[in-house]
């Protein structure tokens, strides 16, 4: 029998927070694929597979959340949201909120976010306010805001977010047969992976896995409070969707990393920006900056020798590629050979 994919609300509906007749805001979010890398399960001696959520509506996982933070932005008859963002955020809430027909405030750092990103949430109409300072200054603003005006706060601190990011983790169980042996994705704000964590412990306890995964979460070096042990005041790294320095699920992220017996890292820039190419080269997805951050740390991890022979891992990349060019083209010639309309002249310029 056919089925058309409905979001991850009505896909799930029996494990999240709405009943069939809420209106529900959504996209057409989730279903991402589950792609098998086999030339990175081969150099590390595993079963990788890459959970390629930059295939979501705006091209990142905030819109897992975003469809169940802002449909219960309706339900609870708001009619203004409003986030803090280093890009994807903004991108996502300012379009669940044109869908559904509300207004959207986005406090960015100033000059701290991809122009791809900002491009989004620019044309689905959000109102931008750039801040002099940086995400975790801006998500302080956004909170105080909340609080004290006629405004919803849709960051992942809403409790909403996480309740749709977890539903992840259900379709990688419902895509594998069962619970990887390892998870691994990039920790910035620390939303996702306290998601994750929860919703493979739902499924676990429900009997539709038969074990949890160790969680393993990489940061940037430049940006790694949790391998720090406290907050970064200026966190600094190419891979903007992970520059931050204070995150707000703290508590929840640690939750993770121990119940899980798994642990939280960081890799450099230089490492990140290897495996984004080796991403884009080798298995033919490309991801933003922090959403390689899994695959440096898969790599780093092997060549400790720490990596099961032949477990199932499972790799979160967060974000498109498309979201930031500009990184990835750095250094690379982009000026293709000109040729005449000439078959031969084709066939030298290829080498045949």
């Amino acid at each position: 029998m056919a089925h058309v994919w409905t979001g991850i609300i009505r896909e799930y509906m029996d494990r999240m927070p709405f009943d069939a007749d809420d209106r529900i805001v959504s996209l057409g979010e989730g279903g991402t694929p589950l792609i098998h890398a086999a030339t990175i399960s081969s150099m590390v001696g595993a079963e990788v597979f890459v959970k390629y959520e930059g295939m979501n509506p705006t091209g990142s996982f905030k819109d897992r959340g975003m469809t169940s933070a802002i449909t219960q932005v309706v339900k609870d008859g708001d009619h203004t949201v409003v986030c803090a963002s280093t890009g994807n955020t903004s991108a996502s809430a300012a379009a669940y909120a044109a869908h559904a027909g509300l207004k959207c405030v986005v406090m960015i750092p100033q000059g701290k976010i991809a122009a791809g990103k900002m491009a989004q949430a620019i044309v689905h109409g959000a109102k931008l306010v750039q801040v002099d300072g940086n995400f975790d200054e801006c998500l302080d603003i956004v909170r105080a805001l909340s609080e004290d005006y006629p405004v919803a706060l849709v960051n992942s601190v809403n409790p909403y977010r996480l309740q749709g990011q977890k539903t992840a983790a259900f379709e990688i169980v419902d895509q594998l047969g069962d619970a990887p042996d390892i998870h691994m994705l990039p920790v910035g704000n620390a939303g996702n992976i306290s998601a994750y964590w929860m919703g493979f412990n739902e499924y676990a306890d429900a009997g539709l896995a038969t074990k949890r995964p160790k969680i393993w979460g990489l940061q940037a070096e430049g940006s790694a409070p949790f391998v720090q042990g406290h907050p970064i005041k200026d966190p600094e790294t190419i891979a903007t969707a992970i520059r931050i320095g204070k995150p707000a699920s703290w508590d929840l992220a640690i939750a993770a990393r121990d119940e899980s017996g798994g642990w939280i890292r960081a890799v450099s820039d230089d490492a990140i920006l290897r495996a984004q190419a080796m991403l884009a080269a080798d298995v033919g997805v490309f991801v933003e900056p922090a959403s390689a951050a899994p695959i440096a740390g898969l790599l780093a991890a092997s060549a400790a020798g720490e990596v099961p022979k032949g477990a199932t891992i499972t790799c979160t990349v967060t974000g498109n590629g498309l979201k930031d060019t500009a990184t990835a083209l750095g250094g690379r010639e982009v000026d293709p050979e000109v040729i005449p309309v000439d078959v031969a002249a084709a066939a030298q310029a290829l080498g045949l």
